[in-house]
């Protein structure tokens, strides 16, 4: 399908195609080399380009086997790592490696030896308003129904009996009621922790499971045992800044030994509004409008020199300071500049701290703080964090995940029609997908709730393995993050900070390094 629609548009045939891929086309006539990554960035693609010579492969390990490639970490990238979590866009973790960014195109002239990148695909502009108030919200409800239902079977098609992830959850649910609809014996699944208290979603997912009278198949994870982040920085290539990495693939190895191909909710969160901070923003906003922004300035300052990481609302703190009319605050950092400044202490010249103008540069500047955000984490926390989580950790597992909430079609819907009032507001998520919860779910499924895919980091570190294996890692001679920063780090999480996050960033990121 893909040759064939090369043959007939060029490199135009990506407008045409829909779905995760990565593809390389030799084209022998033309003397090129054409390659395409799909619109979320659901595959990845890394290459290097290098006096006329291009390499590329879907794994930065591939490339890496060349014995003459020099491994040199790239300090902006690593900047940008210990920032937003991720090495966004075409950046990469080592000097002279590129990745090939979200729905963009590359084309490699093999007779001059010229290289191009282009993006093929925007989000749709934003909607004005919502038009004729009930009677469109019912129509949005509709429309957003049919696509789903659409991108459901057309995903389900498989060689090979399809699945779905279900949490119990409303992303998963909705998928499991439509793919229920269209399919003669579905199998769910749902995965038990040890000792997951608060993180236990069985009772919900048996709600669902019973209601459309699926297969449905409960799974108890193993305890977690700390040689698994070995493994886990191994095979991501680059290192990201998510512990739910270790669920993800706990979840994909117990799947694959029922099936192969699962669906899942990924991209709900940012298309329709599902994250807590999205709430919070609004609440900002609301209060930032009545403070000057000189004392803004100084309250995000005052912050960042005197409070201890780690510190509640710390980080709403140092966010307060943002254009409101034009900008998105920068709430996810995990180590300011001044952090990252002592983090690397000793250890260059300098230190250029530049993660926060390089997300605001990928920020996007158009429409409401809430259009604004949706779009920013769709660009940039979407493709390099959630959707690098799920690829690696399911390949790893042999273990196929397809999204259908990444159908173009429901992307254009979600950004092009739907208006901020039907995704969120201060005191309510998602309301959209709620509405259609509110049609096709049973009565009593509780809508409000909010389960994220995530682990007790915090309570690995009080005790136990975890704590000592972090501690032997980070407190390694050859640890390349200063000795002081990391003590202070490990001294506050026991005083009770929120710092697991930030020590696991160090922790993968020296895994990985080494």
């Amino acid at each position: 399908v893909i040759l064939a629609a090369y043959s007939k548009w060029g490199t135009d045939c990506v407008l045409h195609l829909d779905g995760m891929f990565v593809f390389a086309i030799y084209d022998s006539v033309q003397k090129s080399i054409f390659i395409s990554r799909d619109r979320a960035g659901e595959k990845p693609l890394y290459y290097r380009y290098l006096d006329r010579v291009l390499s590329f492969s879907s794994e930065l390990k591939a490339l890496l086997s060349d014995e003459d490639t020099e491994s040199v970490i790239n300090r902006e990238s690593l900047d940008c790592y210990l920032g937003m979590g991720f090495v966004p866009k075409d950046r990469c973790i080592l000097k002279g490696f590129n990745k090939l960014p979200a729905a963009y195109s590359l084309l490699f002239d093999l007779q001059s030896g010229k290289l191009n990148t282009w993006r093929y695909w925007s989000l749709p502009k934003i909607p004005c308003s919502l038009g004729n108030g009930i009677t469109r919200t019912k129509d949005l409800v509709s429309e957003l129904e049919k696509l789903l239902e659409d991108s459901i079977c057309r995903q389900m098609i498989a060689d090979v009996p399809v699945g779905v992830l279900l949490s119990g959850g409303v992303d998963s649910s909705l998928i499991t009621a439509i793919a229920a609809r269209n399919t003669e014996q579905l199998k769910t699944f749902t995965v038990r922790f040890p000792n997951s208290g608060k993180f236990d979603e069985t009772k919900h997912a048996r709600l669902i499971a019973n209601k459309f009278n699926t297969e449905h198949i409960e799974l108890d994870a193993s305890s977690v045992e700390p040689d698994l982040l070995v493994r886990l920085a191994r095979q991501f290539d680059e290192p990201i800044v998510d512990s739910s990495m270790i669920p993800t693939f706990l979840v994909s190895q117990l799947v694959q030994k029922h099936c192969k191909v699962v669906l899942g909710g990924d991209g709900a969160d940012e298309l329709f509004g599902g994250y807590e901070h999205y709430s919070r923003l609004l609440t900002m906003e609301k209060y930032a409008r009545f403070v000057p922004k000189l004392v803004r300035s100084r309250i995000s300052s005052f912050a960042e020199k005197n409070i201890p990481i780690g510190t509640k609302a710390r980080s709403w703190l140092l966010g307060f300071d943002y254009d409101t009319k034009n900008g998105v605050p920068l709430i996810a950092n995990y180590f300011d500049p001044t952090a990252r400044n002592n983090l690397m202490h000793g250890k260059f010249d300098h230190w250029d701290a530049i993660s926060e103008s390089i997300l605001q540069a990928n920020t996007s500047k158009q429409g409401d703080l809430i259009q604004r955000a949706t779009m920013t984490d769709f660009n940039n926390y979407l493709a390099e964090d959630i959707l690098v989580k799920v690829d690696r950790s399911s390949m790893l597992a042999s273990l196929e995940i397809r999204a259908p909430f990444l159908d173009r079609r429901i992307i254009e819907f979600a950004f092009g029609k739907v208006p901020s009032i039907l995704k969120v507001t201060s005191n309510n998520k998602k309301i959209l997908l709620k509405k259609l919860a509110s049609r096709i779910l049973p009565s009593e499924f509780d809508r409000k709730r909010k389960q994220g895919f995530s682990v007790p980091i915090n309570e690995w570190l009080k005790e136990g393995h975890f704590r000592d294996f972090f501690y032997d890692v980070l407190l390694d001679s050859q640890s390349i993050f200063d000795k002081k920063s990391t003590i202070d780090l490990l001294k506050g999480q026991d005083k009770g900070r929120n710092n697991g996050e930030r020590l696991f960033a160090l922790v993968m990121f020296e895994l990985w390094r080494r």
